[in-house]
C-alpha cells in the first residue's frame, strides 16, 4: 500500500511542477530569444511554428529530479536512471544551445553525438551486465521464462538498442505533444510492469517522470506554448532506453515503442530509397509527416499514435502474462 501512496504522490508532484514552471520559463525563453527554427523543407505549415520557445525539457527534467530527491526512496537504480536521462539531455542540452544561442544551425555534429551516446549507453550496458541476476539474458517476450543469452554480443547489442531509442525518440519530437505524449504512455506501462517484478523503486521513478510529461502536455499540446528540444527528447530516449534495460525487457521496446521504431525506420527507408533509385517511399519523413501531407491535420496524426502507442502497451502486457 505504502508504493501506491509514493507513486500517487510523486505522479501530483511532478505534475504540478511541471505545470507551474511552464509559466516561468516559456517568458524568460522568449525575452532570451532561444526559440525554434523550422527547417524550410519540412511542412509548410510548420512555419508558424517559428520562434517557439525550446529546450522545455529542462522543465521535465528539473521536475523530475526535485521530485525524487525529495521522495525519500532515492537508490542505486534510480541514481543510474536519472544519470542516463540527465546524459542523454546533456547531449541534447549542449546540440541545443549551439543551434538556438549560437546561431549555428547544424549544432553538434552526427558523430560528436554519436560519440557521446555509445559512451553513456556503453557504461549503462556494462552497470546491468554487472548487478543483474541475469547476466547476459534478456527476457523474451510471449515466451515466459525463456530468456534470450547474449553472452559476449550482450554490451554491443544494449549499447545499439539504447543510441537506437534515443535518436528514435529525437525523431519522434517533430509534433505538438507527440513525443511527450507517446512517451507518458510508454513510461506508465514500465512504471505498470516493475510494479508488478517488485521493483518498486523502477516505478517510482517512471510515474514521477510520466507526471511531468503529463505537465510538460499541457504546455506543449497544440498549439504548443514550448518545445522540448533535443534537450527533453534525448532525455526521454535515456531515461525510457535505462528503464527497459534494468528491467532486462530491451526486447520490448520496438513493441511498445513502436511509434519510436517506425518514425526511425520510416527515414532509413526514406534515405535508402532516395539514395539508390532517386525516389521517396514517404511524401515527407519521419512518418508523422508523411501523414500532414496526406492531409491528416497535426492534432488528429498526435490522436492516432498515442492511441497505436496505448494498443502496442496492452500487447506488451499480453507478452508478459
Amino acid at each position: 500500500m505504502v508504493e501506491y501512496i509514493d507513486i500517487l504522490r510523486n505522479i501530483i508532484i511532478s505534475f504540478m511542477i511541471t505545470l507551474i514552471l511552464g509559466p516561468i520559463l516559456i517568458p524568460m525563453l522568449k525575452k532570451l530569444k532561444i526559440g525554434q527554427s523550422v527547417r524550410d523543407d519540412g511542412p509548410q505549415s510548420h512555419l508558424k511554428k517559428s520562434g517557439t520557445p525550446t529546450m522545455g525539457g529542462l522543465i521535465i527534467f528539473i521536475a523530475l529530479v526535485i521530485t525524487i530527491l525529495t521522495s525519500g526512496m532515492f537508490n542505486r537504480d534510480m541514481l543510474v536512471l536519472l544519470l542516463s536521462t540527465f546524459g542523454f539531455g546533456l547531449i541534447g542540452f549542449i546540440d541545443d544551445y549551439i543551434k538556438v544561442v549560437k546561431r549555428r544551425s547544424l549544432g553538434l555534429r552526427a558523430y560528436q553525438k554519436l560519440i557521446g551516446q555509445v559512451l553513456l549507453a556503453t557504461m549503462l550496458a556494462i552497470y546491468q551486465l554487472s548487478t543483474s541476476v541475469l547476466g547476459t539474458k534478456l527476457i523474451i517476450p510471449f515466451l515466459s521464462n525463456q530468456y534470450l543469452d547474449l553472452g559476449i554480443l550482450y554490451v554491443p547489442f544494449i549499447a545499439f538498442v539504447v543510441v537506437g531509442t534515443v535518436n528514435s525518440v529525437n525523431l519522434t519530437d517533430g509534433l505538438d505533444g507527440l513525443a511527450s505524449g507517446v512517451t507518458l504512455i510508454v513510461l506508465s506501462f514500465f512504471a505498470l510492469v516493475a510494479l508488478n517484478l517488485g521493483m518498486v523503486s523502477i516505478s517510482i521513478f517512471s510515474t514521477t517522470l510520466a507526471g511531468a510529461c503529463l505537465g510538460f502536455l499541457i504546455h506543449n499540446v497544440y498549439p504548443a506554448k514550448i518545445f522540448m528540444g533535443d534537450t527533453g527528447s534525448m532525455a526521454l530516449g535515456g531515461a525510457v532506453s535505462a528503464i527497459a534495460i534494468l528491467l532486462n525487457l530491451p526486447l520490448l521496446i520496438p513493441i511498445v515503442g513502436g511509434i519510436y521504431f517506425i518514425e526511425a525506420l520510416s527515414v532509413i527507408i526514406q534515405v535508402i530509397s532516395f539514395k539508390t533509385t532517386g525516389k521517396r517511399v514517404f511524401l515527407m519523413s519521419p512518418l508523422h509527416h508523411h501523414f500532414e501531407q496526406k492531409g491528416w491535420k497535426e492534432i488528429k496524426v498526435v490522436a492516432v499514435f498515442w492511441t497505436v502507442t496505448v494498443i502496442l502497451s496492452l500487447i506488451g502486457l499480453i507478452s508478459l502474462s
